[in-house]
């Protein structure tokens, strides 16, 4: 017997980022091409190569978990918290009125609870290796999965839960597994997506080590230079997103607001390096085509991608050759953006954020911009909407996200039309 696949729409979005505390904020930020890259706050960063950093500014966790509770979270867990909290509060479901069974998390971290294996570490050490200093809490608040557990908790979520962990393409995996879960029926209402709280001695330090980040502590505010020939490495960020789906039959049974509908995703692996895209982004090439095709679209029909875009000489060049194999001459008429410029990289986080980024650029008609374009790169020739947002009529979009490991999502949504 057939079965009708369940159409997916988005009806509610949540965001902490280091250009906003609020989706709304997060999407002014971008509109004004303002650069969350500060000097380090959060430990001494006086003897690492990168001073800097894209953090949150001015988040009150307790605006959304008791005073209980934040004691018992990492930052990436109150992160996630804040963010379902906000995207249910946006979304206008009635959460008593959901069947809480057909309703669940795929939530994600890359890294999970950095911070806290730090201060355990440290009480660890400060006692001479006798352990009679390690919290209780020191398991549940490292564990990467803990967030989606929170989240089900808080609402009463008891269908499908769990947490990805893909490195920088986690929170996009996490989407797209919420989507498949829909499109098999198995729920009615998802909340998906990411955070990550990796601003820390052992994360900043790692990647210094990996001559990944950028080391401009001159400049911090012009370091996220995707696709710039001057571009140095990545800008650490923190922060998550979170989106709500609901099957179109729930949503418009309730009357909700729908922002944009998930039609496809595209999920592959380079299986060619640990760190480095594949010799032309060939990974990356597949997961678009495969985004593409799931959703019944062709090539012309994408007007916007929200870009991986690290400001990495690697990925800048592959990334920008993959969408000109994908496109052909229809890459010439493609807005094409990375975020990241604002935002820094948010690693498990970046496609939560970026997903809603594409979200809201289809439903405002405005692709925000890639800043700190000022050398082009003669490798990287596409329209980055650089410095400053450009309107247009987005009919459909991609959102890339490439995670260390070969990991390659692409995720494609399109303007809602019943």
């Amino acid at each position: 017997m057939s079965r009708t696949i369940p159409r997916v729409v988005i009806t509610g979005i949540g965001a902490v980022t280091p250009i906003g505390n609020t989706a709304a904020d997060y999407w002014q930020g971008m509109m004004e091409g303002r650069s969350g890259a500060g000097p380090i706050s959060r430990f001494d960063a006086t003897h690492f190569d990168t001073k800097f950093a894209c953090e949150l500014k001015n988040y009150d966790p307790t605006l959304h978990i008791s005073r209980k509770e934040v004691q018992r979270m990492d930052l990436f867990t109150q992160y996630a918290m804040s963010c379902a909290v906000m995207a249910v509060e946006d979304s206008g479901l009635n959460i008593e009125a959901v069947n809480g069974e057909r309703a669940g998390v795929i939530f994600g971290s890359g890294i999970g609870g950095m911070w806290t294996n730090h201060v355990q570490q440290q009480n660890l050490f400060e006692r001479g290796g006798v352990p009679d200093r390690i919290s209780p809490f020191f398991v549940p608040m490292l564990i990467s999965d803990i967030a989606a557990g929170y989240i089900a908790i808080r609402f009463g979520l008891k269908g499908p839960n769990y947490g990805t962990v893909s490195a920088c393409a986690t929170s996009s995996h996490s989407i797209a597994d919420a989507f498949m879960i829909m499109q098999r029926g198995m729920a009615d209402v998802m909340l998906a997506g990411g955070s990550e709280a990796s601003v820390c001695p052992m994360g900043i330090g790692g990647f210094n080590a990996m001559k990944a980040l950028s080391t401009r502590n001159d400049d911090p505010l012009t370091a996220s230079r995707p696709f710039d020939l001057d571009r140095d490495g990545f800008v650490m960020g923190e922060g998550g997103g979170v989106i709500v789906m609901e099957t179109l039959e729930h949503a418009m049974n309730r009357g909700a607001t729908i922002l944009a509908e998930i039609v496809g995703i595209g999920l592959t692996d380079d299986a060619f390096h640990i760190t480095q895209p594949a010799p032309g982004g060939e990974g990356a090439v597949r997961s678009m085509k495969l985004a593409i095709q799931d959703a019944g679209l062709t090539p012309s029909d994408i007007d916007y991608v929200n870009a991986h875009g690290t400001s990495t000489h690697f990925n800048d060049k592959s990334e920008s050759a993959a969408i000109r194999a994908v496109f052909g001459d229809h890459a010439d008429n493609l807005l094409v953006s990375s975020t990241k410029s604002m935002t820094g990289h948010l690693l498990g986080a970046a496609g939560a954020i970026e997903g809603i980024a594409s979200v809201l650029a289809i439903h405002k008609g405005i692709a925000p911009p890639t800043i700190n374009q000022i050398t082009p790169d003669p490798e990287c020739t596409l329209n980055y909407v650089a410095n400053k947002p450009q309107e247009k009529q987005i009919r459909a979009a991609i959102s890339n996200t490439f995670g260390f490991g070969g990991h390659n999502a692409t995720l494609c949504f399109k303007a809602f039309a019943e």
